[in-house]
């Protein structure tokens, strides 16, 4: 029995939640796939599984055994890379997992030219505005705007997105137009779910900080609802600038507060600690590095060179 063949289609099972789903990755037959489920299964005298005739759900001890599963595939394919010192083909299924509205906008549209380059490279997209455990669902990168990086995660800066606010000239002539942060309490606002600051928004002018605490009638975790609120006159929104840039320009937002900055959010590429970083990986960080960073702020570093045992 191979037992490593046995453990990548069960991590599979257990990422897609299917037989089906985790055969057709690996191009076999699903019921090679259950097969190889049940080697395992009766090799360690537990059911790792549950199984109904839609979805395949991991026990208690399965997920366990997932985990460690992927540690120990993940520790082989750094042993492969390791070797791979003249690799020049990016190959293999690489899963990326990044946010609706950024990957609508950009990913979209860039990876269709990163694939022109690395054909022999399969990729799987998923967007979620979801904060999804990177290692759990078996994603190699995860792409996020965040101000707070995970800390078990390692991060590599892609580029900086400033962030404006701006609300429908209908709100403003309604509502009036904030002339200092301190205003915004008494106005109606669209909040963005995942800050870390929750219902404050930090602002900085040539008076220094303010902490804002908004009274929020619209809070969501996605950037193209909180834009198409505040187009529809529902308040002040506070969003990144490549969001509501073609709005801005058209007049159909505003900008308010020109004279106070948000800080800025870093677009992160963010994947699990390894000895060595997979060829496909670091191709693709670059190329997003490459691609995006003058679109948002100017140049940022390229990834750094894999890094080698000592004694190599």
């Amino acid at each position: 029995m191979d037992k490593l063949t046995n453990m990548k289609a069960f991590t599979k099972v257990v990422i897609h939640g299917s037989f089906s789903e985790a055969a057709r990755e690996l191009r076999l037959s699903r019921s090679a796939v259950s097969k190889y489920v049940i080697d395992l299964e009766i090799e360690l005298g537990v059911q790792l599984l549950n199984r109904t005739t839609q979805s395949a759900t991991p026990t208690e001890v399965g997920h366990r055994y997932y985990e460690r599963c992927l540690a120990i595939l993940a520790e082989i394919e750094d042993a492969e890379t390791s070797v791979s010192q003249f690799q020049v083909e990016a190959r293999g299924l690489l899963r990326v997992n990044a946010p609706m509205s950024f990957g609508t906008m950009f990913l979209g549209r860039l990876i269709g030219q990163f694939m022109a380059h690395h054909p022999a490279l399969q990729i799987q997209l998923v967007l979620t505005d979801q904060q999804l455990d990177t290692v759990q669902e078996g994603f190699d990168v995860t792409i996020r705007l965040t101000d707070t990086p995970p800390p078990n995660l390692v991060t590599h800066q892609i580029a900086s997105a400033s962030r404006v606010i701006c609300a429908s000239p209908g709100y403003l002539e309604q509502a009036g137009i904030p002339q200092h942060p301190r205003d915004l309490r008494d106005h109606t606002c669209l909040n963005y779910g995942y800050l870390a600051t929750k219902s404050q928004w930090k602002l900085t002018g040539t008076d220094g900080d303010h902490w804002v605490p908004v009274n929020w009638s619209l809070c969501s975790n996605n950037g193209e609802v909180l834009r198409d609120a505040a187009l529809e006159g529902r308040g002040i929104t506070l969003l990144p600038t490549f969001i509501v840039e073609s709005c801005l320009r058209d007049g159909r937002l505003q900008e308010v507060l020109s004279d106070y900055r948000a800080p800025e959010m870093s677009v992160h590429a963010m994947f699990p600690p390894a000895r060595y970083l997979p060829y496909k990986l670091r191709v693709f960080i670059d190329f997003l590095v490459e691609a995006l960073s003058e679109r948002f702020t100017g140049p940022t570093p390229p990834m750094p060179q894999r890094r080698r045992n000592k004694n190599t």
